[in-house]
């Protein structure tokens, strides 16, 4: 091949060359905004690591308020269970005094099946709210709101909610009564403790 000959194929390779870095440049721009190939681990699945978590240092809870009503009526009660133990505590008031507790033992196994229930009843697939959408102050003022949290160190790492009334579905996207049973399901006679509790 002569001179003339090379010197018209350089320039076809660089344009080759430059159109190949173009592309893988574009590619990698997409998956950049996009999140195409992304390993960087999605809420869902942070959420469920915090849940499926077995140490002694974690729990879950789900809590109760009735309507909004007058002080000396107003009712909650709290479902909370670790690897340790199992407890329902009724409160009176806005000021949440304790009416009556019950604590029982729990150990990991039984934990360890308690918290991967609650995930096959999808207690993780909602978004938790952040500011003002996750104040649940006056929501569904005449029904009952369910607040369900999983705990790290006593400190709430997940809070996922909803309601009684159509208005305010909350960021819980599960059944209601599915993980209610569940939490009731772990105190022994808590169907006839949530009966008592009058909301």
């Amino acid at each position: 091949m002569n001179r003339s000959g090379v010197a018209r194929l350089i320039p076809i390779i660089l344009i080759v060359v430059i159109v190949i870095v173009a592309i893988a440049a574009l590619v990698g721009l997409g998956r950049a905004i996009f999140g195409g190939g992304s390993s960087a681990p999605n809420v869902h699945d942070t959420n469920e690591a915090a849940l499926l978590n077995t140490d002694g240092d974690r729990s879950v809870s789900m809590t109760v308020r009735g309507p909004i009503v007058a002080d000396e009526d107003f009712r909650t009660y709290k479902v909370e269970v670790s690897p340790s133990q199992r407890s329902i505590t009724q409160f009176q008031g806005y000021q949440k005094n304790t009416i009556d507790h019950k604590t029982f033992a729990n150990n990991t196994p039984a934990y360890e099946q308690f918290v991967y229930a609650l995930d096959k009843a999808n207690l993780v697939k909602g978004t938790p709210f952040t500011d003002d959408k996750d104040d649940t102050r006056g929501v569904c003022a005449t029904g009952k709101l369910y607040e369900f949290d999983i705990y790290y160190n006593d400190s709430d790492v997940v809070h996922l909610w909803t309601s009684t009334c159509s208005g305010s579905r909350g960021s819980l996207n599960a059944s209601v009564s599915q993980l209610s049973n569940l939490f009731i399901q772990q105190i022994p006679n808590g169907t006839d403790i949530q009966s008592i509790v009058s909301l």
